[in-house]
Formats: structure tokens, sequence, C-alpha cells
């Protein structure tokens, strides 16, 4: 990004970016709103238990979940598979979506636990709402927000987990410091996401499209 000299998105922090956060948050949105209402469509990534199967995960921590909880999972990579959660620990998932790895945390962490799910896309969200209620978890909680300004006190978490989401926001910097700030000291960060292993042409990080592409 260090290369690019045409005009880019100033965040008000003096970053600068490539691509307008807005307008990126309206396509990411719009994208995975179609994930909440149409699992089984046709989407440029697989979704649900094949997913799942895919990445890794056990089938003792997908097999007991209903389908309604699994079928717009829709993550690149399995996070448990750094660490396995503690019983107790308070976890906030950023982006968590209809709620796939809020739920398989809840059942790691236990009633003495607490998981907190934070996503920005109102379909996703209250689709985990309902899925919670669907899977009986008790110890997650869903919350509106953005993975730059997560709606979560100081030093509140002892973990953080992500799948797939911090490759779709603009300020990366501003996701990590929210990481830091959200985490007590000590705390742990497990997330799964995608990079590029070669610079990507200045031209390219100006399109939306092959952002959320």
């Amino acid at each position: 990004m260090t290369d690019t000299t045409e005009t880019m998105t100033s965040t008000g922090t003096g970053t600068e970016l490539p691509v307008d956060p807005e307008a990126l948050r309206a396509e990411v949105r719009a994208k995975y709103r179609d994930v909440a209402a149409h699992p089984d469509a046709v989407h440029h990534f697989h979704t649900g238990r094949r997913l799942a199967r895919i990445l890794g995960y056990p089938g003792e921590w997908v097999d007991p979940l209903p389908d309604r909880a699994v079928e717009s999972f829709a993550g690149v990579a399995n996070p448990f598979a750094l660490r396995r959660l503690e019983p107790g620990e308070r976890v906030v998932d950023v982006g968590a979506g209809a709620g796939f790895d809020t739920f398989v945390a809840a059942s790691q962490v236990g009633d003495d636990g607490v998981v907190v799910g934070v996503d920005m896309t109102e379909e996703m969200r209250t689709k985990a709402g309902e899925n919670a209620e669907l899977v009986g978890a008790t110890n997650v909680e869903f919350r509106d927000g953005l993975a730059e300004s997560l709606p979560v006190e100081d030093g509140w978490a002892d973990v953080v987990i992500s799948n797939g989401v911090f490759n779709l926001c603009a300020d990366k910097r501003a996701v990590f410091e929210e990481v830091f700030r959200v985490l007590r000291p000590g705390g742990t960060l497990q997330f799964a996401d995608i990079a590029n292993g070669t610079a990507v042409p200045p031209g390219a990080l100006r399109e939306i499209d092959l952002w959320t592409g």
C-alpha cells in the first residue's frame, strides 16, 4: 500500500486507506445479507457444514448444531485449531455472522464463560439471536458493531476470535488496536484469515469488487 500515490481515503487519524471504508462495508453487508437469507445459493465461497468439514472442524463440534446454526457459516479456516478455549473464559467473536463460531466457542467455555458476538449486518445478527434460542446457548450475546469500533469495554476479554473478517476491513491498524484494547493483559487473539503472498498492484487495491470477491 505504501507505493500508492493516487488519492486515498483518510481515516481521521492520518492513516491513508485505498478504499472508502463505508463503501466497502456497504458491499460486505450486501454480500452477507444474501448469505444470511440464501445460504444454499451459489456464492463465490463454500458455506455451511460442507465448509466446516473442509476446514477441519471436528464432527463432535458441528454435528450437534441444528442446520440453521451452521448453514450461513462462511469462514476461511478453524481458529480453534490454534488452541481450544478454556472453561470460564470471556470471548469476543469479531464478525460473528449467524453465530457458528460463537456457538463452538460457547460450548468450549461452558456455563461459567461468556461469548460476545459482534457483527455489523442486521440480518446476520437477527439470525444469530434466533439460533442462540434454537441452540439453547444462554452464555452468548450478539451486539451491533464494527471490527474497528468494538462495543466491548477495555480489557474485558480473555480471548478474541475472528474468521475471515479482518481481510474485509480497510483500516486493519484500527482493527488490531481495537482487538488489543478489549483484550485483558496477557489475553489471546486467535483468528483465521486470508493474506496475499505477493504485493497487490495499487490499482487493484482501490477496486472494492476485488476486496469482496
